[in-house]
């Protein structure tokens, strides 16, 4: 495994969340089923055709503004973004969020040979919250320690990184940022620690 190196030289790994741990649009897709579930009830709208319509929008042209979009397609009252934002924050998934069985190995191997697993995680604190609660971590989550980068300042700075060496007294060589974008890995080299972009840890 190309990640043996890291795993014997370094001592913390500090991963992003969306994306990095598991597809994020996992989590997207169901909250858009819950989404068109509710406007189904309270607007008597197909929810199947809202769905379809959703995925089709997020496939193309990705989450932003997709609210907008749909309610645009099917005269839907803007009164409901509230609810939609909502959703986004705290929806109870039908399904569980599953890890990518690349990095559910990896963490597990990381967790044999007794070393730090960080989360440092970019997003809205109560929706990252929201989705870290709901992901099968296989008893992983008790290796877990979670930063939100909003509480201290949002990659690429380095502060919240910083934090996290000086709280757990790590040096800067001892650790391994896992990331997915560009903030990310200038995260990393603000701070002065190794990056790895997870595409060369997935296989799909």
């Amino acid at each position: 495994m190309a990640f043996e190196r890291y795993l014997n030289n370094k001592q913390a790994f500090v991963f992003e969340l969306d994306d990095v741990l598991y597809p994020q649009k996992d989590y997207l897709l169901q909250v858009y089923y819950l989404f068109a579930q509710f406007i189904e009830y309270a607007e008597q709208i197909s929810a199947d055709e809202i769905l379809k319509s959703m995925q089709q929008t997020y496939l193309a042209t990705g989450n932003e503004d997709i609210f907008e979009k749909t309610a645009t397609q099917f005269d839907i009252p803007l009164k409901y973004k509230v609810n939609f934002d909502l959703l986004f924050l705290s929806a109870r998934l039908p399904l569980k969020l599953l890890m990518f069985n690349e990095m559910l190995s990896l963490l597990q191997e990381i967790t044999v040979e007794r070393k730090q697993i960080f989360i440092f995680t970019n997003g809205d604190p109560m929706m990252q919250l929201n989705k870290i609660k709901q992901m099968e971590w296989h008893g992983l989550e008790n290796y877990l320690t979670v930063y939100f980068a909003a509480e201290t300042a949002l990659k690429p700075s380095p502060e919240g990184i910083q934090l996290i060496l000086d709280k757990h007294s790590l040096k800067k060589e001892d650790v391994l940022m896992i990331g997915k974008i560009k903030p990310d890995e200038d995260c990393a080299i603000n701070v002065g620690v190794d990056y790895l972009n997870v595409d060369k840890l997935l296989v799909s």
